[in-house]
């Protein structure tokens, strides 16, 4: 099997991801020592379609740490119905987990179990604390997958089915009034209570808000016109527009280019050095997101996203034109 990047079918590649739903994993690599190490993980996340990009945490108090951090290559197992058992094995410490295991050898020769949803072998593209745990971010290089029912994990348990939820304030007697269940508080709240947490990644690399909105939004299409950006953009950075793009400019992080073959007038294009800062960025708060939907039970946070798109359509219908290019290429793919 070859071991360099061989172009991915983008539809077939978003039809893989697809399968992971808020499910479990195996994670599996070869040690340094020629070892096969391998855990139970339900941290994975999808990064960028272009490049395709994909991401997994671990604890910083995990045995497999130190192999995990020294591996080239390792393999995202999405797990089928029917495999509980060996989401059990993998995730127990002492044992032969691969012992009676039907393998195959991957890239690098890292094992690949066999019968799952879906498996993506990738390439160690970057990793970086994320706390008390480690983010892992690959580039995957191949990939396959079947049309079987995911294995869903949940609240200490496997599950299949989402549980219905309440509905009811948490304060009755407040119902109707403006309160906490009241749909502006429960965006502005849960909005701010998201990105406080990404703040912190942001104030390290010196960003504000406004100019990590734009360079997330460039990583969209490889050349954007201003016009584009106003119109996707401009119910999210408004007047400030002008002054992001000036700053990440002056940054070093994007360049102004001459109008694209649609349209004339300014453009913009993230710099080698703008793409890799968006990506780490995408990939802490992809991570991020990761452990806060752990919370949900299962469906509910395609339930979520799903809403939550239907009411931005509602309320905001240049919200998707940036989606409708036919040659953007996102960083953050369908139901992201």
């Amino acid at each position: 099997m070859s071991q360099t990047a061989a172009p991915l079918d983008p539809q077939e590649f978003r039809k893989a991801l697809g399968t992971f739903a808020t499910g479990v994993t195996v994670i599996t690599t070869r040690a340094p020592d020629g070892s096969q190490v391998g855990l139970t993980a339900n941290s994975f996340n999808s990064v960028s379609l272009n490049p395709p990009l994909v991401l997994w945490s671990l604890a910083n108090t995990s045995g497999s740490l130190e192999a995990f951090q020294k591996a080239p290559y390792w393999a995202v197992h999405v797990l089928a119905a029917d495999q509980e058992p060996i989401s059990t094995r993998f995730s127990k410490r002492g044992v032969d987990k691969f012992a009676g295991v039907d393998i195959e050898q991957g890239l690098g020769e890292i094992p690949l179990l066999r019968g799952c949803n879906a498996r993506f072998q990738c390439r160690t593209a970057f990793q970086y604390e994320g706390g008390d745990h480690v983010i892992f971010v690959g580039e995957v290089l191949d990939f396959d997958r079947a049309e079987n029912a995911p294995l869903v994990f949940h609240s200490g348990r496997y599950a299949h089915a989402a549980p219905r939820s309440g509905s009811e304030p948490r304060n009755p007697a407040l119902a109707g009034s403006f309160n906490e269940d009241f749909l502006g508080y429960l965006l502005g709240r849960g909005h701010f209570q998201f990105f406080s947490q990404i703040r912190k990644a942001l104030s390290e690399e010196n960003l504000s808000d406004e100019e990590f909105y734009l360079l997330s939004t460039l990583t969209l299409k490889r050349i954007m016109s201003a016009d584009e950006l106003d119109a996707g953009m401009s119910s999210v950075l408004g007047e400030h527009s002008d002054a992001a793009a000036g700053a990440l400019i002056r940054r070093g992080l994007a360049r102004s280019v001459g109008g694209t073959t649609d349209t004339e007038g300014p453009a913009f294009q993230l710099t080698n050095e703008g793409v890799a800062l968006a990506l780490r960025l995408i990939s802490a708060a992809k991570a991020m997101e990761s452990q806060l939907l752990e919370r949900l039970a299962p469906g509910e946070a395609a339930m979520l996203k799903t809403l939550l798109h239907r009411l931005l359509g509602a309320i905001d219908p240049s919200a998707g034109l940036l989606w409708q290019t036919p040659d953007a290429k996102a960083a953050v793919p369908t139901g992201a």
